[in-house]
């Protein structure tokens, strides 16, 4: 039987990353101290991988796709075709970015200010790569974690990733410039781009994953509406596209539904009530899929 060969992220992706797949309808069970995966999908299989290596198992075939950093793809300049860039992360649903930073009382003001010092990163031959492109000549080393602690002891600034600058502050460093930002990219072996088969089981699976994202922080509403109130309801209520109006038995009313975002819940329903509107339902959502 054909499978789709998916990569997971070991490491701090990994757990949103399942999260993700159950709300889609996948359950992924990863067995102790193996790197193999079980999908409950029987056309589907996988391996749990450190990202930073993920792009090339895919480009070599050993995967058909999976789920990486974009700046691990940058980093490893692997051949691969990027299928689509998802929303989420390990600490939230913001990009997270690669900065140049340093202690607050480093001399170090701007990039130029980078010639003959040292830096240290994981990604190495991105860092040196933008260095080059501004003709700044600096040793860049290898960071095998820590990095934060790196200055001033071993280096005189580091390139450091970050969602919400927290640890870069708790560090008593400053950020100087921005290299680049990432998000999570789920990228496809070329060959198996082509084949029919795999081609629609991704682009099916990647609409499932993506309309789960969509419904994060949405919520369903109901209520009912006497008729002679429904203009001033509209009015107040917003919709993806039009809100769903529906006649009830009582032809003196109609039942009314929407999605909002779940932080204007709470603002909307009373308004809502004040223009007429009765028995409301709020509910969870797992999928919005336009």
């Amino acid at each position: 039987m054909t499978q789709l060969q998916i990569g997971i992220p070991k490491g701090s992706l990994q757990e949103p990353t399942v999260r993700l797949f159950a709300k889609a309808g996948y359950d992924i069970h990863i067995p102790a101290r193996s790197y193999h995966l079980y999908i409950n999908d029987e056309q589907m299989g996988g391996m749990l991988l450190r990202p930073q290596d993920m792009a090339l198992y895919v480009e070599r075939g050993v995967l058909d796709a999976g789920f990486a950093g974009k700046d691990w793809v940058i980093e490893c300049g692997a051949d691969v075709h990027t299928a689509a860039e998802l929303e989420y992360s390990r600490a939230s649903n913001r990009r997270a970015r690669w900065v140049l930073a340093v202690p607050h009382d480093s001399p170090i003001q701007k990039a130029s200010d980078l010639q003959g010092k040292t830096i240290y990163t994981e990604i190495v031959r991105t860092v040196q790569k933008w260095l080059a492109e501004r003709r700044i000549e600096a040793d860049v080393q290898f960071s095998h974690g820590a990095t934060e602690a790196k200055v001033p002891h071993l280096g005189d600034a580091i390139v450091e990733l970050t969602e919400t600058g927290s640890s870069i502050r708790a560090n008593n460093l400053r950020i100087v410039d921005e290299l680049m930002t990432s998000a999570v990219v789920f990228v496809v072996n070329r060959a198996s781009w082509t084949d029919a088969w795999k081609r629609e089981k991704i682009e099916d699976l990647l609409t499932l994953l993506q309309g789960t994202l969509s419904a994060q922080g949405k919520v369903g509403l109901k209520l009912n509406v006497p008729s002679d109130r429904l203009e001033a309801i509209l009015k107040v209520l917003p919709a993806m596209k039009e809100p769903t109006i529906s006649p009830l038995t009582n032809s003196d009313w109609v039942a009314v539904e929407t999605i909002v975002d779940q932080p204007a819940a709470r603002e909307l329903i009373p308004l809502l009530r004040r223009a007429g509107g009765q028995d409301f339902i709020e509910y969870p959502l797992n999928k919005v899929i336009p």
